[in-house]
């Protein structure tokens, strides 16, 4: 009778041992353990050459915005958002009825802002978006408030199908006091870490 009764419990103790394990299949070998997330920290404009960044960009359907944004994230560089006293209109058409005629008449928009401690940057992007075949007369009042004697300044810009390289160009003619890297000119759906990185590289900004 004790023999039978410990073979009967010998019995249960394997099979709830095999239950166990079969349920453990499931499960992760540690619990997962819910952490509050650390944002990354800030990032720091001196880059690792040692040179200060500043991107300055101007942007009128986010397009643009979304580049400076980019390079600032790769770079560790400081932004500024040019900004019109007078904004442009949110419509397409109407905008772009302004943009030809300021071309036109070689307007100088007025800016909101200025940009603080400028002599600390060593390395200022600039960047806009093609606006009849070149870069939107704002560009040309910012680059004439600055001196950029000293500085090192890189193009970029965005473009729905042309016109890339003249708009490269003419913020490199906007800034002649200046030392240049190569620009980049992207459309929107090119926009993306990886193709930016790859320039940045290209130009010896990052590693």
């Amino acid at each position: 009778m004790k023999r039978t009764l410990t073979h009967l419990m010998m019995a249960i103790a394997v099979m709830m041992c095999g239950a166990c394990t079969s349920e453990d299949k499931n499960e992760p070998e540690t619990p997962e353990i819910e952490t509050p997330e650390i944002p990354d920290p800030p990032a720091s404009p001196d880059t690792p050459n040692g040179k200060k960044m500043l991107v300055v960009y101007f942007s009128w359907g986010g397009t643009t915005q979304r580049m400076a944004q980019q390079i600032a994230n790769l770079t560790g560089a400081d932004l500024f958002r040019i900004e019109p006293v007078v904004p442009y209109p949110t419509e397409y058409t109407p905008c772009t009825e302004v943009a030809l005629e300021e071309r036109d008449t070689d307007a100088r928009p007025a800016i909101v802002a200025t940009v603080e401690n400028w002599a600390d940057y060593d390395m200022v992007f600039i960047g806009c978006p093609v606006w009849w075949h070149t870069a939107p007369m704002i560009i040309n009042t910012f680059s004439e408030s600055y001196d950029f004697k000293d500085k090192t300044v890189v193009p970029f810009c965005t473009y729905a199908a042309t016109y890339r390289d003249e708009t490269l160009a003419r913020i490199v003619e906007l800034t002649p006091d200046a030392a240049h890297l190569t620009g980049e000119g992207l459309t929107s759906g090119r926009i993306n870490e990886q193709t930016i990185a790859t320039w940045l590289r290209n130009i010896g900004i990052v590693e």
